[in-house]
């Protein structure tokens, strides 16, 4: 399934600093960071409740936002980029 990822970190402290860089840390292992706080990740059920759980772990709920978007068909026919896309569909040929 396509997802996309989200989020807002509260960085008015060390601690919200070092969250910000972890939660980054989690996205950017199950998919590509598309803005600062946005990824795109295309996981089954499984990863995306083990990404899910991870992410729950690092968040402070009383500061910090986290939202998953799941997409209802495929990244082609659902997300459409105006300006600069740093996408990468790595089910492509990859071209060197």
């Amino acid at each position: 399934m396509e997802v996309l990822v989200a989020y807002d970190v509260n960085t008015e402290t060390k601690e919200g600093r070092r969250r910000l860089r972890q939660v980054a840390t989690v996205c950017l292992r199950y998919g590509q960071r598309v803005q600062k706080s946005l990824f795109e990740c295309r996981l089954d059920l499984a990863k995306l409740e083990e990404m899910v759980a991870e992410l729950i772990d690092i968040i402070d709920a009383e500061r910090d936002s986290l939202r998953i978007y799941i997409l209802p068909g495929k990244r082609k026919h659902t997300v459409k980029v105006y300006g600069l896309d740093h996408y990468v569909d790595f089910d492509e040929p990859l071209v060197l």
